[in-house]
C-alpha cells in the first residue's frame, strides 16, 4: 500500500480515465458543489485548461517517441526532467491507477505494508487493524518470503506491492498465497483481498483532555474525520493537530479539516498560468478551543497550506521543524499510450500571501524531539481565541 501525493486528483470528480486534461476544472466544480471551495466561482468542465509550453513539449515527445516505435513514457519522462519542473513526473497507467488509488478513502488489498530491510530480505512493517493479514496472525517484522510463488529477496517494495494488488481481476475476494517466516518458523497463508478503509486520521485522548489528532495524509474523507474528531473532543479542552510526516493529499480535505477550526474565511490562494483563485473554509467551525499544531520536514503540499492557514489567521501556535516547503499546483495529462504526465501549472499562497514552495512554514516556536511535550505545554498556557 504505497503512492505518491499530490496536491490534486479525482474529487476531481472523474473515474479513472476520463477526460484527465480536465481534471483541474472538475476539482473546483467538486470544491464549489461541497462548499469546501466556498463560493470560487470554476471553470466550466466543457472548457478545456489552456495548455503550457512544458506540456506541449513533453506531449509532443511521447508523440515523436511513439510514430518512432520508442516508448512515449520514457520520452515524455526525459522530456519533463529538462524542463526544470522539479514537481513534474510521469506515471504509466499501471502506477497512476495505484496513485489514484493511494489518495482514495479506500483500497482493495490484504492490510499488509512492506518494506526493504538492509539484508535485501523484505519484511512485513504494519498491518492493518482488522484487516486479512492480522486475521491470518501475520504480525510487524514477519519475513515475507513468497507472494503466489514468486520469491521476494531483492525485488523492489514497488514490485511487492503490485504482487500484493494482484493484476485484473483481483478484486475483493481474490486470492493470494504468501510464504511467510518468523524466527525458525516458516508458513504459508492464504488470505483474501478485500475492500479496507484508508486510516489516516487517527484520535488520542490524553489524561488531562486535550486531544491529539493525528492526520497522516489528507484522502478522500480525511477532512469529515478531522471535524468528527475535533467535534466530539472533550468540553472545554485543548486540540494538538499533529500534521507531522503528513506528505499532503487532496487539497480539498485540507481545506474541509481547516473548517473544524475556522468560521469561514481564506484558506489558500493560488494561481494557474496566472489566473488568481482563492479557497474558503465553510462557516461553523471550532473556534473556542486552544490549537497547537504540531510540523516538521515532512509536512508538506496540503498540509502545509493547512498549518498557514492557521498560523496566519491567528487561530494556531504551531511548534515544530521548518516544513518541506511544497507548495505548488499539479494538472495531469493524458500521453499517447495511455500514460500520465502531472506537470506544474502553479503555486499557492497562505492567507498573508506568504509562497510555500521551496519555503515551507516556519513554526512560532521550534522544537525537535521533544515536539509533542512542548506542543502541550503550549497548549497548557493558551486560552480560548478572541
Amino acid at each position: 500500500m504505497s503512492g505518491p501525493s499530490s496536491l490534486f486528483r479525482r474529487p476531481r470528480g472523474m473515474r479513472r480515465g476520463a477526460g484527465l486534461t480536465l481534471l483541474f476544472a472538475s476539482v473546483l466544480a467538486a470544491g464549489a458543489a461541497t462548499g469546501s471551495f466556498g463560493s470560487e466561482p470554476h471553470e466550466p468542465a466543457e472548457a478545456p485548461p489552456r495548455s503550457t509550453p512544458v506540456a506541449q513539449d513533453v506531449s509532443e515527445a511521447a508523440a515523436e517517441a511513439m510514430a518512432d516505435g520508442k516508448s512515449p513514457t520514457d520520452a515524455a519522462r526525459e522530456a519533463v526532467s529538462r524542463s526544470g519542473d522539479r514537481w513534474g513526473k510521469v506515471y504509466d497507467e499501471e502506477e497512476f491507477e495505484e496513485f489514484e488509488q493511494s489518495l482514495d478513502g479506500e483500497y482493495t488489498g490484504v492490510g499488509l505494508w512492506a518494506r526493504r530491510a538492509g539484508s535485501g530480505r523484505i519484511e512485513v512493517a504494519a498491518v492493518q487493524h482488522g484487516g486479512p493479514a492480522e486475521r491470518a496472525g501475520i504480525t510487524a517484522g514477519d519475513r515475507l518470503r513468497s507472494i503466489d510463488g514468486q520469491r521476494l529477496d531483492g525485488r523492489p517494495t514497488a514490485d511487492v506491492v503490485r504482487l500484493l494488488r494482484g493484476g485484473e481481476g483481483a478484486g475483493p475476494g481474490s486470492a493470494v498465497t504468501l510464504g511467510l517466516q518468523r524466527g525458525k518458523r516458516t508458513w504459508e497463508a492464504t488470505l483474501h483481498r478485500a475492500t479496507l478503509a484508508k486510516q489516516t486520521v487517527t484520535v488520542r485522548d490524553f489524561a488531562d483532555g486535550t486531544r491529539l489528532v493525528k492526520v497522516a495524509s489528507f484522502t478522500k474523507g480525511s477532512g469529515a474525520e478531522v471535524r468528527k474528531a475535533v467535534k466530539s473532543a472533550p468540553a472545554g479542552h485543548g486540540i494538538l493537530l499533529d500534521l507531522r510526516g503528513n506528505s499532503g493529499g487532496l487539497v480539498a480535505e485540507a481545506v474541509d479539516a481547516a473548517s473544524a477550526f475556522l468560521d469561514g474565511g481564506l484558506v489558500a490562494t493560488y494561481d494557474v498560468r496566472g489566473e488568481q483563485r482563492a479557497l474558503h473554509a465553510i462557516r461553523g467551525g471550532e473556534t473556542s478551543r486552544p490549537l497547537v499544531v504540531l510540523v516538521d520536514g515532512g509536512t508538506m503540499s496540503a498540509a502545509e497550506l493547512l498549518a498557514g492557514a492557521l498560523q496566519d489567521r491567528g487561530r494556531a501556535v504551531v511548534v515544530g521543524s521548518r516544513t518541506f516547503g511544497k507548495g505548488s499546483v499539479q494538472m495531469p495529462t493524458r500521453l499517447p499510450d495511455g500514460s500520465v504526465a502531472e506537470l506544474t501549472v502553479g503555486h499557492y499562497r497562505t492567507p498573508s500571501g506568504r509562497g510555500v514552495d521551496g519555503r515551507g512554514i516556519t513554526p512560532d516556536l521550534k522544537a525537535d524531539d521533544d515536539a509533542e511535550s512542548r506542543a502541550r505545554t503550549v497548549l497548557g498556557g493558551l486560552g480560548p481565541p478572541s
